[in-house]
């Protein structure tokens, strides 16, 4: 699954994640501190698949919800896109079948 979280997390955020996928806005870069690093690992948004992937989860969620909050994240979506973290667990690292970042 995906889930996209653009509040804030507490500690220790992921602890169980096995799989899926997330993405957490991170305007000040503290995420890091409130993770495990032993089993998960954080990740800039450096794929055009996986760009589209979270833009279109918070699209679908302002169209289901008529998010004025959420809303404003496509609206600025060039400034606000590099603030998310891509969280993952290190176990399905190899077993994505979508790369974390595109190829060079």
């Amino acid at each position: 699954g995906l889930v996209v979280i653009l509040g804030d997390v507490g500690h220790n955020f992921g602890a169980g994640m096995t799989g899926g996928m997330a993405f957490v806005y991170d305007p000040e870069g503290k995420l890091a501190e409130r993770i495990n690093p032993e089993s998960i690992g954080l990740h800039p948004v450096a794929s055009a698949h996986w760009d589209e992937q979270l833009r279109s989860a918070i699209a679908a969620h302002v169209e289901h919800t008529e998010s004025t909050y959420a809303a404003g994240f496509l609206e600025r979506w060039d400034e606000v896109r590099r603030d998310f973290v891509q969280v993952c667990p290190k176990e399905m690292l190899e077993r994505l079948e979508y790369p974390l970042k595109d190829a060079a």
